[in-house]
């Protein structure tokens, strides 16, 4: 059951992953889900996740995010990451996760191979689905803050015993 929604690795955050050890081991691009992955939901970017994203662009990643919010959001988060000196992130919104679609567009507008990918994200029901429909490999992040929105809070509901499940097999990961 829920085999379909699980991650290849589970962390307690996005900023415990070891990112230079998934370089290593031959990933050049990340995709990133936004709210509640790096920062809480509709927030703007945070001195935390400015610090991590700029690392990665300097170790090498190409970074995208992918997220289901409107153009404005996405545009107005990416536009707050902008380092002299290094790419800026790619983005795709409206993504329809966990359609595999804006997955796949991530990693065309990285130009990167399908191999060298791997996805972020807090969600099971949309971003880990997603991922897995679009067969890559991801990392099951816990939110940075409580829901606020009812309809994630519901989600959250439904993903328990599914995380329950996960977590009988595979350990939570602190860094």
């Amino acid at each position: 059951m829920g085999r379909f929604l699980y991650p290849n690795a589970y962390f307690t955050s996005t900023y415990a992953i070891d990112f230079a050890k998934l370089y290593r081991a031959g990933f050049r691009g990340i995709l990133f889900d936004i709210d509640n992955t790096l920062v809480p939901h509709d927030a703007m970017t945070d001195e935390r996740s400015r610090t991590l994203l700029r690392q990665l662009r300097e170790i090498g990643f190409s970074i995208c995010f992918v997220s289901n919010n409107d153009e404005p959001r996405v545009a107005n988060f990416v536009a707050e990451l902008h380092v002299d000196g290094l790419p800026d992130p790619q983005y795709i919104f409206k993504a329809a996760k966990p359609r595999g679609q804006g997955y796949i567009d991530g990693i065309r507008k990285m130009d990167l191979h399908h191999s060298q990918v791997i996805f972020v994200g807090d969600q099971l029901l949309t971003d880990i689905w997603g991922a897995n429909n679009a067969k890559l490999p991801s990392i099951l992040v816990q939110p940075v803050a409580p829901e606020t929105k009812l309809q994630i809070k519901l989600k959250r509901i439904l993903e328990k015993p599914v995380i329950k499940m996960y977590l009988r097999k595979h350990p939570l990961r602190e860094g």
